[in-house]
């Protein structure tokens, strides 16, 4: 049976759009032939589609042409198939003429204004998530690796900061150590502490850029600290956020949420497959899951696979480990537990024979 085959024909007066949505060496074309599993020959103007998800690819083609007044990055690219396979065209930016309200996509969805860039959620998942951070006091956002949960919540904090909706933001994680307390760890307590709390630098530095991060910590409208720090203190008309929440215990998480003050809002984000916390020590997320889902005021978002926004390869290691985990949990064996099953017949066969 032949693979579908779909045309697509861009406009002959606009050959700079062409090559923009083309990128270098046709690079752009292959990251969507890649993503997609389909094959595009292009001859001049036409573009050939050929697999079982060549409509799709056409759509994807389209859209990336009706943006390409400007050349499209890799990032580009790969962002706005992860739209297209959620079953949504890619966002087209809008500038001073944007006739939506300010805030809003074409759909509704919030969108969040930053010094770098305006950001939107590209995941159905990921949109329903800034919905309810901006609807919730909490917002819970568990899932895999790469889904943006905390790199959204901290677009969020910095979007509110810069509306004056709130007067500071306060990033903080549990400090769990590899085998080494931190008190015999070289240095002082911002050196201690920086290898843990570096995603969230990260996160500032990309959205706010250096200059404008250093001095909201200059004065203090920015704070990070280890989830320790957090104890006995009140925040007042703050946007606080607790990244790795997995790795707290029960008494942490419930000491974190009530910190919360008059005119804050707080996320805790976290992924419960990737624990660190001693064994025998029951999570505090896994923990907070349960107790707190009927809760008004607060809401939960769980991620999957199929929102992850890194490269495309993470996603599919993401699923295969879920594969795994379902099938120690059926009870299943895997190729290793077989190979062991196989010594373990042969033997009692070895020991008849030595007798």
């Amino acid at each position: 049976m032949k693979a579908p085959v779909q045309e697509f024909t861009a406009p002959r007066d606009d050959n700079r759009r062409l090559a923009n949505l083309c990128g270098p060496l046709d690079e752009n074309l292959r990251q969507i032939e890649q993503a997609l599993d389909v094959s595009i020959t292009r001859r001049g103007h036409r573009f050939s589609i050929r697999g079982k998800s060549a409509a799709v690819a056409t759509q994807a083609l389209e859209s990336f042409y009706n943006r390409a007044t400007e050349a499209l990055s890799v990032d580009d690219i790969q962002l706005g198939l992860v739209e297209t396979r959620q079953g949504l065209a890619p966002s087209v930016r809008h500038g001073d003429d944007n006739p939506f309200a300010a805030g809003e996509t074409e759909d509704g969805s919030p969108v969040l204004h930053t010094r770098r860039s305006d950001l939107h959620g590209r995941t159905p998942a990921q949109r329903e998530y800034l919905k309810q951070i901006l609807s919730h006091d909490v917002t819970f956002g568990i899932g895999p690796a790469g889904t943006g949960k905390t790199y959204l919540a901290v677009a969020c904090a910095v979007d509110a900061l810069e509306r004056d909706a709130v007067k500071r933001i306060v990033l903080t994680r549990p400090a769990v150590e590899a085998g080494e307390r931190l008190g015999f760890l070289p240095g002082d307590l911002a050196q201690k502490v920086d290898p843990y709390l570096r995603p969230l630098y990260d996160a500032l530095y990309d959205l706010l850029g250096f200059d404008k991060t250093q001095k909201y910590f200059e004065k203090q409208m920015i704070e990070i600290a280890p989830l320790a720090y957090m104890r006995g203190r009140t925040l007042n008309h703050a946007f606080i956020i607790l990244d790795e929440a997995q790795n707290t215990t029960p008494e942490q998480m419930k000491m974190f949420l009530t910190r919360i003050g008059f005119g804050s809002k707080a996320v805790v984000t976290g992924d419960t497959t990737q624990v660190d916390l001693p064994r025998g020590q029951k999570s505090g997320l896994m923990e907070a899951q349960v107790i707190l889902k009927n809760v008004r005021g607060i809401a939960m978002t769980r991620f999957t696979s199929v929102d992850v926004v890194r490269h495309p390869l993470v996603a599919r290691i993401v699923e295969a480990y879920d594969e795994h985990a379902q099938h120690l949990e059926a009870g299943l064996d895997l190729p290793a537990s077989g190979s062991r099953g196989e010594h373990q017949a042969r033997a009692p066969r070895a020991a008849g024979g030595k007798a």
